[in-house]
């Protein structure tokens, strides 16, 4: 495992200067791995095999709903076709825990792993996705209860781990879908117009946006800030969460 880890991260070179470099980086992953597999021995927690004989880890969903965009009119008038929306992603693994399937995600943070921590996945738009997309995942045979988080606290100096499961039920998921419907058609009015609003209450979350400096200039001089301070990439292939893992 430890050959393989190192063989797998022989070229990453994280940015060390940053609070993100600093507690993330080939040794503190190295290990956290070694001492989570000591933390978990004999655990109780068992990766679901299919019938195949293969583990259920990296999962990849795809599935369309049952409604799209809203039609829209070319410049003839005609409608143009349209399709549902399709949600698409990756589960950590399928689990098996006390004769019942959940979802397992692993998540790393710097905070103190606490109750509170695992409260701010009830309600939580990921989670819940997990959970309904394992309906498609186990082709609704016997569904999930909900999602087992598998929090570790990276620090500079140690790892410490920790375990917290949300719950989701059918009528959560239900509603949901219909809220998701209710912000893409939001989505939807602001494609239409080409005017995004700002949200400025998201700025500071998941460390902070990148764009934030730019956002908090005036909008005539925002164009000049984003040149100066940012180069557009050009990837030789862009991320495409359709393809399977």
């Amino acid at each position: 495992m430890v050959y393989n880890l190192l063989g797998r991260i022989e070229d990453w070179e994280p940015d060390r200067e940053s609070k993100a470099g600093k507690n993330k980086n080939p040794e503190t992953l190295l290990r956290t791995v070694i001492w989570y597999l000591d933390e978990h021995q004999g655990d109780e927690v068992e990766t679901l095999i299919w019938k195949d004989g293969t583990p259920a880890v990296e999962q990849s969903f795809r599935f369309e709903l049952t409604w799209g965009p809203e039609a829209v009119r070319n410049d003839k008038g005609h409608l143009l076709p349209t399709q549902p929306y399709v949600l698409c992603g990756h589960l950590d693994k399928i689990v098996v825990y006390q004769d019942q399937r959940f979802v397992m995600d692993h998540k790393t943070t710097t905070w103190y792993i606490t109750p509170k921590y695992f409260e701010g996945y009830e309600p939580d738009n990921q989670m819940t996705l997990y959970a309904l997309a394992s309906k498609v995942v186990l082709h609704q045979d016997s569904p999930v209860r909900g999602v087992i988080i598998d929090a570790a606290r990276i620090e500079s100096d140690k790892s410490s781990f920790a375990r917290g499961v949300t719950y989701r039920t059918p009528e959560q998921l239900a509603e949901w879908v219909v809220d998701l419907r209710y912000h893409l058609e939001d989505a939807e009015r602001c494609a239409r117009k080409g005017y995004w609003p700002m949200r400025d209450t998201s700025c500071d979350k998941y460390g902070g946006c990148k764009f934030r400096g730019i956002c908090s200039k005036s909008p005539k001089v925002r164009d000049r800030f984003l040149e100066g301070g940012f180069v557009k990439q050009i990837e030789e292939e862009k991320w495409n969460p359709l393809r399977k893992r």
